[in-house]
């Protein structure tokens, strides 16, 4: 009998939900404060920037709006260049665009799978104002060659830690290394508030304009006095006290995110034709996602004979010079084919033993076997 017949869908990611979070947003509701006012706001923005170990946090109303506020706030404007990763979600890319400034795309690294810091210098040019670092799939990129590039050329360093809540770079949490930092709390991140995104700072300035451009650019001393364009770009209270909720417990999702992916490890270690994801020394990795390579071309094979036992998986992203928007000419190798090979499991927070050692089971039959 197969899996899917027996069982659900084993899910690719499912948000873990029994904290305080139906507690805080019943507190919510019951008050009358379920807008972008409320004593959640405030208590997730300073206990997500603590958690972090930056002095300032900013929430959002999502990561992309995080990104895009971010890029203002460092004065990021028209004719602009921003060096991001050729392998990531569009929305590093697309925040670029909004503000008319053009994203350039640098290959990755297949240690790492995050940005090749050594391609960083051939593409910088006189447009050149930022480098937007993302630590993929909750690995975090070196960023220490990084940070020194960006220093020679005067640059500014956002990092997109949307899928890295947690993981540390050497012994810096990741988010606080950059000029500034940006998570998501969507509803398959580590913590979720279901949509909802951060930046995350230690410089005030940064912080102060942030808030001041979230909220329609509106004077403090003047309501409804505009002296700018801003945006409207805050998060709800509802959001925040979830996310109040979701984050008493990280520490238990991380260290679980990391015993999932050392199971899958052992389980997967000695199959023929899988890389198993990336593990420096240097670095602590969340295991957003547990993602391999699957080589010879097997890969799509692979994720539709897994839905038919009843496993849902996901391919890795599509890189960005060969999306619409965004398709260039020029070669990216390591992009390609970890787009071409990478495939994520299931790995939520609360997925069993037994549903781990029937996925690794399903896999080696079906790459082994045939």
């Amino acid at each position: 009998m197969r899996y899917a017949k027996k069982f659900k869908m084993i899910p690719l990611v499912r948000p873990y939900l029994t904290g305080n979070e139906l507690r805080y947003a019943q507190e919510c509701i019951q008050t009358g404060w379920i807008s972008s006012l409320g004593k959640f706001v405030a208590k997730f923005e300073e206990d997500f920037s603590d958690f972090c170990g930056c002095r300032y946090g900013i929430s959002t109303c999502n990561g992309t709006a995080a990104l895009h506020l971010a890029l203002r706030v460092l004065g990021i404007g028209k004719n602009d260049e921003v060096i991001v990763p050729d392998l990531t979600f569009i929305a590093t890319a697309n925040a670029v665009s909004y503000l008319g400034a053009r994203p350039v795309f640098v290959d990755s690294e297949m240690t790492t799978w995050n940005m090749d810091p050594l391609q960083i210098e051939s593409k910088i040019t006189p447009k050149t104002k930022a480098i937007i670092v993302v630590h993929l799939y909750g690995h975090p990129a070196q960023m220490d060659i990084i940070l020194e590039i960006a220093r020679r050329h005067n640059l500014y360093v956002i990092e997109d830690a949307c899928e890295a809540h947690g993981a540390l770079y050497k012994v810096k949490k990741i988010g606080s290394i950059g000029h500034l930092g940006v998570f998501s709390f969507y509803g398959n991140k580590i913590i979720t508030t279901g949509e909802g995104g951060m930046i995350v700072a230690n410089n005030k300035k940064f912080a102060d304009r942030a808030k001041f451009l979230r909220d329609h650019a509106m004077s403090k001393k003047k309501r409804y006095f505009h002296s700018e364009i801003g945006f409207n770009y805050r998060i709800t209270n509802i959001q925040a006290a979830i996310g109040s909720a979701q984050l008493e417990n990280i520490h238990y999702f991380i260290r679980e995110k990391i015993k999932i992916a050392k199971l899958y490890n052992m389980m997967l270690a000695n199959v023929q034709g899988i890389t198993l994801p990336p593990k420096e020394e240097w670095a602590k990795s969340v295991y957003w996602l547990y993602s391999i390579l699957v080589n010879n071309g097997r890969r799509d094979n692979l994720m539709m004979r897994l839905k038919d036992c009843g496993i849902e998986t996901r391919p890795f992203f599509i890189p960005l010079h060969r999306l619409p928007p965004y398709r260039l000419k020029e070669r990216f190798p390591i992009s390609d084919k970890l787009s071409r090979d990478g495939i994520s499991l299931p790995s939520f927070v609360g997925i069993k033993k037994t549903e781990v050692k029937y996925i690794c089971g399903k896999i080696k039959n079906i790459l082994v076997k045939g």
